[in-house]
């Protein structure tokens, strides 16, 4: 027994403006299969034009459905091939007008006018203090605190080592670039520190390489701290 042939088939339509999948039977004949594709496709029946591609992505036609009296089967149009509807007359229909945006009317505002609509994003913004509209911190204030640790005095800073004391003599308090604040240089009797004095380029205070660090004035005691050695060798080899 022999298969029976297929009596619909299933395709892609592509016109200028529209894409779509259709099922159409195959005893169509290609005039009445035009009087479909007009209401899809919105090309007149007059003004069309059917090719057959074998795929979406091919570009040669496999043939044209030239005869009107012929059924859509005559053609040998198989399942997810392509027909490619083209309009020979655009100037009377409307094909190509749905996604020619050039001939549109836009509306457009300068920046000034826009500033001044309230049914704006930006007015939204500005009104409920969004992004770069809204509240900013409080700065804290620069202004130098007072801080009683005069250049020059021996001072030792406090160290989270039990029994090791960093002493040194301070050589510079106030403010500094590299933080907000009040900081207390000091040149450290020791190559503990982590500095020459300068900080990202910005000299404060002259010390020997590594002898120089800043710290916050809260964590300096002045007083009379002698120097005092510092082994750093080993006590067992």
């Amino acid at each position: 027994m022999r298969p029976s042939q297929p009596i619909t088939v299933n395709v892609f339509v592509r016109s200028p403006d529209t894409r779509s999948e259709r099922r159409f039977d195959l005893s169509l004949t290609v005039a009445q299969l035009k009087s479909k594709l007009e209401l899809i496709t919105g090309v007149p029946v007059q003004n069309q034009e059917i090719s057959v591609l074998p795929s979406e992505d091919a570009t040669q036609p496999l043939c044209v459905l030239a005869d009107d009296s012929k059924p859509l089967g005559f053609y040998g149009v198989h399942d997810w091939q392509v027909l490619k509807v083209e309009d020979l007359n655009p100037a009377t229909s409307f094909t190509g007008q749905l996604s020619d945006t050039s001939q549109v009317e836009k509306f457009e505002l300068s920046e000034a006018e826009y500033a001044k609509r309230q049914d704006t994003v930006l007015a939204y913004k500005q009104r409920n203090k969004v992004g770069r509209f809204a509240d900013k911190p409080a700065e804290e204030s620069q202004e130098p605190q007072n801080v009683d640790i005069p250049i020059g005095a021996r001072c030792e800073v406090e160290s989270t080592e039990e029994d090791f004391r960093k002493r040194g003599t301070v050589r510079y308090v106030g403010p500094t670039d590299f933080a907000k604040g009040v900081w207390v240089g000091i040149e450290y009797d020791e190559p503990i520190g982590k500095n020459d004095g300068s900080v990202k380029g910005k000299r404060y205070f002259q010390c020997p390489p590594n002898c120089g660090v800043f710290v916050k004035p809260e964590r300096v005691k002045v007083g009379d701290y002698p120097v005092e050695e510092i082994n750093f060798d080993d006590e067992e080899m």
